[in-house]
């Protein structure tokens, strides 16, 4: 995204995707990190997604942990509620505290294989974005993505960079799993793209 977004525009194509959501529903599933995703456009290594985070469903249980890195570089605008970044400090020196676990995702799950490499955690710094605003996480960056219990709602971008892993930290001990990607569909959906388009009112 570059330039000064078109709030107005941006918001009412969000709005028909979650009203389609709500009605008769489009493809949305379950991330494993706690939102619910609705692919809209994919073009080779690029995409286009609606990201809901909502307290109407579950939290999220991470299997290993919420802070990761992406191999893509990922442009979000903020239709409604606040996306916090915490953007923690890891160094390969010192005392070990977490080990790096590299994702491989397919359509229905992620495997998760835990590597050689073991970083020592410690707290960085943190990055808050309201409604309107567009931030950026580069490829390669660990971060962990906080919003708060009220929900928000994001225009995701992302754009692969090859050859770049997908990490996630984990434990130290932890063992190679899978975790499989639930469909959101049905009454869980409507009530997501409910609570989204009720954001976008408010």
């Amino acid at each position: 995204m570059s330039g000064t977004p078109d709030h107005g525009a941006l918001r009412a194509w969000a709005r028909e995707i979650l009203e389609r959501a709500a009605g008769p529903g489009v493809a949305a599933v379950h991330h494993p990190l706690g939102f619910v995703c609705l692919p809209v456009e994919r073009d080779g290594g690029a995409g286009v997604c609606l990201h809901v985070w909502t307290s109407e469903l579950p939290a999220a249980a991470p299997t290993t942990s919420a802070i990761h890195c992406h191999s893509w570089e990922l442009d979000s605008y903020v239709l409604f509620g606040a996306v916090g970044n915490r953007l923690p400090e890891l160094a390969p020196d010192g005392r070990p505290t977490h080990r790096l676990f590299a994702v491989t995702s397919g359509p229905d799950g992620d495997e998760l294989r835990p590597t050689e490499r073991t970083v020592r955690h410690a707290a960085g710094t943190a990055e808050r974005f309201g409604a309107g605003a567009v931030y950026r996480l580069r490829a390669g960056v660990f971060h962990e993505s906080v919003v708060a219990a009220d929900g928000a709602a994001t225009i995701a971008l992302g754009a692969e960079r090859p050859g770049l892993p997908n990490l996630s930290l984990g434990p130290l001990g932890g063992a190679a799993h899978r975790v499989a990607r639930r469909p959101c569909e049905g009454a869980a959906l409507r009530t997501v793209a409910r609570a989204a388009l009720a954001g976008l009112s408010g």
